[in-house]
């Protein structure tokens, strides 16, 4: 039995599969091209952002180490804009806050300290996940988009051999390539998407463990300076 099957490879090619679609598989591959190029414009934002994250962290902990007095580091350095000194000067202003009346409740004081910057390196960490969620949320469903797209297209496939009663490739063909495509395009979507996310995780989880880090040492100093007896009315920073 001779088979026809069409050959041409424009009627073949990536933008001819698009084109010969029908509505439904063409908004399912827009839709998933749409979806690849955010998932592109995250990955680039996001690995910037993490990564001046922890060259800042790096750079600002080298210099805190080398200081021998807080409150001149907190004039040059507080007012940075980057995470690790965002907490640092949560630090420092509850420090102020706390110590600055007559009355000087220690214990009370290191809980303040303790609950004011662990909330500043959690709001930090939430800054520097934002849009994480849309690349799981692209990576999880986008194939299953794609699968939909197939399985419309199979449909497809199916009722031109029913309409036309001939199930030569050159019907067939069209429909399952349309199908195939639109699960290409998913996954295209998809597998950067996953990757990025767990790349991500793992780089924003290293951040928020150095925050955390820098938030407990520098805590220690404070709390070993209130245990100096810091004058009430004129802290020690």
């Amino acid at each position: 039995m001779e088979l026809f099957v069409n050959t041409d490879a424009a009627a073949m090619s990536p933008l001819g599969l698009f084109l010969q679609a029908d509505w439904v598989v063409k908004a399912v591959m827009i839709g998933l091209l749409l979806a690849s190029i955010w998932t592109w414009g995250i990955i680039f934002s996001l690995r910037g952002r993490i990564a001046k994250a922890r060259k800042s962290t790096d750079a600002f902990e080298r210099d805190y180490r080398k200081s021998d007095d807080i409150d001149v580091f907190y004039r040059m350095h507080g007012d940075s804009d980057h995470p690790v000194a965002r907490v640092f000067a949560a630090g420092v202003t509850e420090w102020r806050r706390s110590t600055g009346g007559r009355a000087l409740d220690k214990e009370g004081t290191r809980e303040r300290l303790a609950t004011t910057m662990g909330a500043a390196v959690a709001h930090e960490i939430d800054k520097l996940s934002d849009r994480l969620n849309i690349l799981a949320t692209i990576g999880a469903v986008a194939p299953f988009v794609g699968l939909f797209g197939t399985v419309w297209g199979i449909m497809r496939s199916f009722t031109a051999i029913a309409s036309e009663q001939n199930t030569s490739l050159a019907v067939v063909a069209p429909g399952i390539a349309e199908a195939l495509f639109a699960t290409a395009i998913g996954l295209f979507a998809a597998i950067p998407a996953v990757i990025a996310y767990n790349r991500f995780s793992h780089g924003i989880n290293k951040v928020e463990a150095h925050l955390g880090r820098f938030a407990d040492g520098f805590h220690t100093t404070l709390s070993r300076q209130l245990d100096s007896g810091p004058v009430p009315g004129k802290p020690g920073l």
